[in-house]
């Protein structure tokens, strides 16, 4: 049973699919709000939801951009569960990629939305804990989702600040990639993607950027590990790999 109201929106373009999902929401506790268009949905985005269910066929990539633009005021952080039946079996990995947090094949079973759902908003709740999370110079607020170096703040998409987030908890630590792909993307190893690669440069650049010196360290075959850039790496404790 929910401990609080949350506030869905299920912005599905098949009638008796939406119409399902509300009354089973409802039944449950939630507080569904019912999106039949893109620009339906755009109309009732707010920073009084609390997750989207999203299907709206060649537009749910679009209102997966919305949401994580911080249109209409919608927090940009906001849960996105994506429905799909699309044979492109890569699709689900490019729904991931622009910024939904997990994908759900159609046709929709709600016990499996539900506890998806469920899954999300347990994430949610707990990365609004107030945590602050420190490497030499770097502090990453979890809670708000900011980054600085020293006094400087780090400007950095959500699936970069995740990254981060991942890395920052032990900056000693080599993630696997296995590991990350998991833990950002909610994919596994087996994934046959550059996402990470990109994401991890561009989050090399922003850092580097911010506090010269070399953070986000690639060890080859391995995976990704955070360096705290005031050192050398033959400074820093001795890992498998070679560090470049």
């Amino acid at each position: 049973m929910l401990t609080e109201t949350k506030h869905v929106m299920v912005a599905v373009d098949d009638d008796a699919a939406r119409t399902a999902l509300i009354e089973n929401l409802e039944a449950d506790g939630y507080e569904p709000t019912a999106a039949l268009t893109l620009e339906h949905a755009r109309s009732c985005l707010s920073r009084e939801l609390d997750a989207v269910i999203v299907n709206l066929g060649a537009d749910t990539t679009k209102l997966v951009d919305l949401v994580r633009d911080g249109e209409q005021h919608a927090d940009p952080w906001l849960p996105i569960l994506a429905g799909t039946s699309s044979p492109d079996l890569f699709y689900p990995v490019r729904l991931l990629e622009r910024g939904a947090d997990d994908v759900i094949y159609e046709p929709w079973f709600y016990f499996e939305v539900r506890a998806r759902l469920s899954a999300l908003l347990r994430r949610a709740r707990a990365g609004s804990s107030p945590v602050v999370l420190r490497a030499g110079k770097l502090r990453v607020d979890v809670r708000g989702r900011c980054a600085w170096i020293g006094e400087t703040q780090i400007k950095l998409t959500a699936r970069e600040f995740d990254l981060l987030r991942v890395l920052v908890a032990e900056p000693d630590r080599v993630f696997t990639r296995g590991e990350l792909l998991s833990s950002v993307w909610g994919l596994g190893d087996w994934a046959r993607t550059r996402t990470l690669d990109s994401h991890a440069a561009r989050l090399r650049q922003r850092l580097n950027e911010a506090g010269g010196g070399s953070w986000v360290r690639n060890v080859w075959g391995v995976g990704y590990r955070l360096m705290d850039g005031e050192f050398h790496p033959m400074q820093r404790p001795s890992l498998p790999g070679s560090l470049v």
